[in-house]
Parts: C-alpha cells; sequence; structure tokens
C-alpha cells in the first residue's frame, strides 16, 4: 500500500492544498491538473510510481481544496503561486507532468526557471495552435469580445452535464469511467464563487494562446525530455498538438492511446508505465 499524505500550505496567503507520496529523496516529479479538476484526478496514478518518485500534486488556487487565486483570476498569478509553493515544498529540480490547464502553468515555470526542470511529462497538455479544437470556438467568441453574451454562452461548459460529456467523451467503454471523480470536480465547480473564477480563467486562457510561441521558443532552446502521451480522441486538444512537439523537440516520444480527455480515468496502468520506461 501507497502512503499518501494529504497537507496544506500557505503561500503568500493562499492555501495550496497537495497529495505527497513516496520517499523524499527520490527524483522528484510534480502533477498539475486541468479544469474541471484537482490533484485528485491523480489517485491511480500516483500509486503506481511512489516506490520510483517523490510525487506532489497540488489542487491549482482556485481548485479542489486550494484557495481561489489571489488578486486576479489568471494564469499568471496560478503560475506565480505553484512556483512559490515549488520552492516551498522544497522541489528545486523535478520533472512535471502537465495536463490541460496544467500545461500553460507548467511551461510558464519551466521559461521561467529552465534549469529546474528535468523532464516533461504532457498528457493531453497543449502548446501548438493546431492542437485546438473546434470546441474552443465560443470561448474564442469570448476572447474577441468579453460581453456579457458571450461569457454567458461558456457558463455551458461549467454545468454537471458538461463534466460528465468531458471524463466520457471519446472513451470506448464508459462504464470504466468512475463517477467518482466527475462528481467531485461538480461538488467543488457548484460552490459560491467558483463560477466567476472559472469564466474569469476562460476569458485569460487567450494569454496561454498568445505565450504558444515563448513556449515554443523553450522548447527549441533548451530541449527537455519529453513525453506526449494522449486521448487521441480528446475532443479540446488534438492529437496534432502531441505531435507537434517534435517540430521543436525531435527527439519527443509521442504516444496517443484510444481515449478521451480524462485518459487516466481508463489508462493510469499504462500511462504509468509509460512514465516509468520514459524517466528511467
Amino acid at each position: 500500500m501507497t502512503n499518501i499524505s494529504y497537507r496544506a500550505v500557505n503561500v503568500e496567503g493562499v492555501k495550496v492544498f497537495y497529495r505527497e507520496a513516496g520517499s523524499p529523496g527520490a527524483a522528484k516529479l510534480l502533477l498539475l491538473h486541468g479544469f474541471p479538476s484537482s490533484s485528485h484526478m491523480f489517485r491511480d496514478l500516483i500509486p503506481l510510481l511512489a516506490d520510483r518518485y517523490h510525487i506532489i500534486a497540488p489542487d491549482l488556487p482556485g481548485f479542489g481544496q486550494s484557495d481561489a487565486p489571489k488578486g486576479s483570476n489568471t494564469f499568471d498569478s496560478i503560475a506565480g503561486t505553484i512556483d512559490r509553493f515549488t520552492e516551498i515544498v522544497g522541489f528545486d529540480r523535478y520533472a512535471v507532468y502537465v495536463f490541460d490547464y496544467g500545461a500553460p502553468t507548467g511551461f510558464r515555470l519551466a521559461v521561467k526557471h529552465p534549469e529546474r526542470i528535468t523532464a516533461i511529462i504532457s498528457q493531453n497538455g497543449n502548446a501548438y495552435e493546431e492542437g485546438l479544437s473546434e470546441e474552443w470556438t465560443p470561448i474564442r467568441a469570448y476572447w474577441r469580445e468579453a460581453s456579457e453574451e458571450n461569457r454567458n454562452a461558456v457558463k455551458a461548459a461549467l454545468t454537471p452535464e458538461a463534466t460528465v460529456w468531458q471524463y466520457t467523451h471519446g472513451v470506448a467503454d464508459a462504464s470504466r469511467v468512475s463517477p467518482d471523480g466527475y462528481s467531485l470536480d461538480n461538488f467543488y465547480l457548484a460552490r459560491p464563487g467558483t463560477e466567476t473564477v472559472q469564466l474569469d480563467l476562460f476569458g485569460d486562457y487567450e494569454s496561454n494562446v498568445a505565450l504558444y510561441p515563448t513556449f515554443q521558443t523553450y522548447f527549441r532552446t533548451h530541449k527537455p525530455r519529453l513525453l506526449a502521451i494522449w486521448g487521441k480522441h480528446d475532443p479540446f486538444f488534438l492529437p496534432a498538438g502531441a505531435e507537434a512537439y517534435r517540430r521543436d523537440i525531435p527527439d519527443a516520444v509521442v504516444k496517443l492511446l484510444d481515449t478521451g480527455h480524462f485518459a487516466l480515468e481508463t489508462h493510469a496502468v499504462e500511462i504509468a508505465a509509460e512514465i516509468r520506461d520514459f524517466l528511467g
């Protein structure tokens, strides 16, 4: 049995909750979740890796058990808090697993501190325009005009039905998707104030796309070891986004899985095996 500790630290006024497992002397692995989830999404992965790695998985500010971002609901704010969080918990050099929102968060850390990143595992974590699907059309409209009408249009993504769809779309056998994940996400989404945080982040996601050239320059310049492991039926981030990493990192390893966006729900064992082989 893997011993997992559940902790929280104060990061300049923001409570950041996190899960921790493995030996503090082992190679470090930071797990960064995405929308609308929390570190709970790693519940199956952590026990499969904790014998070899020191793992820390925080809830991003505004998600799960962590406080909302301090000051403004932006990805810069989230990344700044997680950057300081890694310093507080002693993650000075680490591999980073990025998924969905975790990608623009983790890539901001890599650009700022390239010397700290030993490797990147991108599970449906996008950094290329060609990786964005048509599902982004309503949000792109919100970027062009932050009107009340466009803001209301993207609220559909915050409904319980939308959360279930994110978990089950593209999955060959939906009975393999535990209801625990999307039920917990919907509980957190229903809390007072959460809608404002999430709508603000939808609007600010444009800042991530604007940073794609910066992220790609980092990839070309520093050539980090990178594994792109992707649910190929993801309705949001297309397989082209995984393949694009090879343009900037020719030695990047790309694996496409027969599943959807939340690939860990159905393929945790396969992803863990690929990570162990990749990181060594």
